[in-house]
């Protein structure tokens, strides 16, 4: 689960703690296509398509808009609910080691704040994330999160700026804010005020997408023969 910015309605700490720990986990991978390059999407709820129907996520939207144009990509999903830095450092190796994607999305850390975890500790997982998976020779565009206010402004300002920090230091594309579009419109949003409706996730794959396609077209250019 993540927070959620500007969203008219504050929930309770406890209340969001409560949201981020639910559903458990569910990752969702579509089956492999030979001969096409691999894009890996490693993120939480948000990325998982928390609340929405089969094929109405971002990241299922990204996958169609793909499979619409040259070359065609396999687009792996491997996000999960309520995930969070570490656990997805945790598993990514052996993603790494399955998928050998061309292209990596990382879209964590959102909970990690949300459970009140070292804004440090965030930091260096998700650049230990990012380094792995530029090892195993992929590109990587990391998604910025950020918080509510109500976590005060110096904790929201340290945990929003981390993201940056990652991508400047390892030299990865970085989409400042998934959610930049979506928060103006509360009407986007579940009755949990924190995971978007169906009809925000083509604004999140816009968002998303002037920052991913150049990685998609350099790789597609080293692959060329």
């Amino acid at each position: 689960m993540q927070p959620i910015v500007g969203s008219p309605l504050s929930l309770s700490r406890r209340k969001v703690l409560a949201l981020a720990a639910c559903l458990g986990f569910a990752a969702y991978a579509q089956a492999a296509s030979p001969g096409r390059p691999a894009l890996l999407v490693v993120g939480d709820s948000l990325s998982a398509g928390y609340g929405l129907e089969t094929g109405k996520g971002w990241v299922d939207l990204l996958r169609q808009r793909l499979d619409a144009g040259r070359p065609r990509w396999n687009v792996i999903n491997a996000s999960v609910s309520g995930d969070t830095t570490a656990g997805g450092l945790a598993r990514l190796p052996a993603l790494l080691a399955r998928d050998k994607p061309a292209v990596v999305i990382i879209e964590l850390g959102g909970n990690d704040a949300l459970r009140g975890l070292s804004l440090q500790q965030t930091k260096n997982n998700l650049t230990k994330m990012v380094t792995l998976c530029k090892k195993a020779g992929a590109a990587v565009l990391l998604i910025g999160m950020q918080i509510p206010p109500n976590y005060g402004a110096a904790y929201t300002e340290r945990f929003a700026a981390l993201f940056p920090a990652v991508a400047l230091s390892t030299h990865a594309a970085l989409v400042p804010f998934l959610l930049s579009g979506v928060v103006s419109h509360p009407d986007w949003f579940q009755s949990d005020n924190i995971h978007p409706t169906a009809q925000a996730q083509p604004t999140m794959l816009d968002t998303v997408w002037p920052h991913l396609k150049p990685l998609l077209a350099r790789s597609a250019e080293k692959r060329a023969p």
